[in-house]
């Protein structure tokens, strides 16, 4: 065997070999599965794992804006006209969240934290100053105290009594910094007078600069992926009590800070959170990209505020059989000490129609709609931007006469926007550990293409071999020109016509040129 053969056998068994190993391994999916498998043993809550201190301490900065609706027709509304709002803010303010008191328990496959936050004002990012700007807007303690004592004739009076007395009608005029941080209000002071348990101040973010909203308990994600960042427990509870249902009053998914990796595009997001009294749920809407990084979009569907005639799962949420609200509106009463607070979508976004043309409001996808972009491999929150709306139930209430003219409206007082972009550390991060895994999920695709590329050498070299031997045949077999014309051209003849022995060497031939006879 010729070294060239040697060569052509070597390429043709490289080349079998890699395009065999090569696709067995795409089909397998070998690569992809320890790539997986990595990630899940990675992406877990427990001390010196890659994720626990980013979610402890979060880099990425959020903000927190706040938008509020200001009344300009008070007196009209009260005697039954449309009201007239005007949309002011945003009101800015630097968002600063972090794990405090965190401690691994249950064995180490749970973590015990608490979410605090803290707001510090952005001026430049605001429309004015918070401590300045007023606001009219609906009377909040004075509704709910109303409400509280709805059905008691002597309780109605004494307060309609008390609210006359204390000049607390059922609008205020506030500053931003009273509406939303606290202040005190007369009517809630009265009360308090008689029932030390009330709260004398009231604002709609009262106590939640710098504080909690209670003990979490996670799931760490080491037993299993899809748990990473569950919540198991809020306050020691594993259920609500806030609902009718059992359905309605489960602790489902995360706290909205952290999702399992390898995310579906077909799966729903669960989400819990304590400002809604509930958990809520995401579906996939569509692909994005933040800063190069791939994303899945999730957002809540109008299903999840849908009324119980649109979705009878959301029945549980009906505080009584005859206060189910349409679809778009949450009533929240039973974790806000009974007043009448309404949550929704800011401008009434996914909700019935009528309640937001019975305010002049106008809801938009861009400016209105919840959503989170998520990072599918990593799980990730690359984007994300939480919107709600405060809104306050307004009807008649009887012991009230102030009331007489008003017509069931739900009343807009404040929507906020909490939004969060990844940093740019952060992305760079990401980056470079999704190159790493696109690369050795891909190594199989590699060894194809190498295998590949072997392939084209080996029809190659089979292809110059061939035509190298057709040459040598052609060569072989072949009869030269020149040699066909010297024998014809030459005879043999003896020197003399004599022919004379020679023992060592024999006879003696000449060669002489052949005569031409015509000659």
């Amino acid at each position: 065997m010729t070294r060239r053969s040697c060569a052509i056998y070597a390429v043709g068994v490289t080349c079998a070999a890699l395009l065999i190993v090569g696709i067995g391994l795409v089909l397998g999916q070998v690569f992809t599965t320890l790539m997986h498998n990595r990630l899940k043993k990675e992406l877990v809550l427990v001390e010196g794992s890659r994720v626990f201190e980013s979610w402890k301490r979060p880099p990425p900065p959020v903000y927190m804006q706040y938008f509020f609706f200001n009344m300009t027709n008070v007196n009209e509304f009260l005697r039954g006209a449309k009201p007239q709002v005007n949309q002011i803010g945003p009101y800015t303010y630097r968002e600063y969240r972090y794990k405090d008191n965190v401690s691994m328990v249950e064995n180490g496959t749970r973590v015990s934290a608490y979410n605090t936050k803290s707001f510090v004002f952005l001026r430049e990012k605001s429309v004015g100053d918070p401590a300045v700007d007023n606001i009219t807007t609906v009377n909040i303690p004075a509704w709910a105290v109303m409400t509280k004592v709805k059905g008691s004739f002597w309780k109605s009076s004494l307060v309609s009594l008390t609210m006359n007395s204390v000049g607390s009608g059922l609008f205020t005029t506030r500053t931003v910094d009273e509406l939303l941080w606290g202040y005190e209000d007369p009517l809630l002071r009265s009360v308090a007078s008689t029932n030390p348990e009330v709260e004398t101040t009231f604002g709609l973010m009262y106590k939640k600069n710098g504080s909690n909203d209670g003990e979490f308990i996670y799931h760490t994600g080491e037993q299993n992926y899809m748990d990473y960042g569950r919540v198991e427990t809020w306050k020691g509870q594993r259920q609500l009590d806030f609902w009718t249902t059992n359905q309605s009053n489960s602790i489902n998914g995360s706290d909205g800070s952290a999702f399992h990796p390898l995310l579906n595009k077909n799966e729903r997001i669960y989400i819990f959170t304590p400002d809604l009294c509930r958990s809520i749920y995401m579906e996939f809407e569509k692909d994005v990209e933040v800063k190069g990084i791939p994303a899945y979009r999730f957002t809540p569907p109008r299903s999840v505020l849908a009324s119980k005639e649109e979705n009878p799962a959301n029945e549980g949420f009906c505080v009584t059989p005859q206060e189910c609200l349409g679809t778009g509106l949450l009533k929240v009463s039973p974790c806000r000490k009974g007043a009448p607070v309404v949550a929704s979508f800011p401008h009434f976004y996914l909700g019935d129609a009528k309640y937001a043309a019975a305010i002049g409001l106008s809801p938009q996808r861009k400016h209105h709609q919840t959503f989170l972009d998520l990072n599918p491999t990593t799980g990730v929150i690359v984007r994300a931007s939480k919107r709600a709306q405060i809104n306050v139930l307004l009807s008649r209430v009887s012991g009230f006469p102030s009331t007489r003219g008003l017509n069931e409206t739900v009343f807009p007082v404040m929507f906020l926007n909490e939004s969060v972009v990844i940093d740019d550390v952060s992305a760079a991060k990401i980056q470079k550990l999704l190159l790493i895994v696109t690369i050795v999920s891909n190594f199989p695709l590699i060894i194809v293409g190498l295998g590949g590329i072997m392939l084209l050498i080996f029809i190659i070299l089979l292809i110059r071999a061939r035509k190298q031997k057709n040459e040598v045949k052609r060569i072989v077999f072949t009869k030269p020109v020149y040699a066909t014309t010297a024998e014809d051209d030459t005879s043999y003849s003896p020197v003399s016509d004599k022919e004379k022995d020679d023992p060592q060497n024999g006879t003696y031939i000449g060669l002489t040129p052949k005569s031409d006879p015509q000659a």
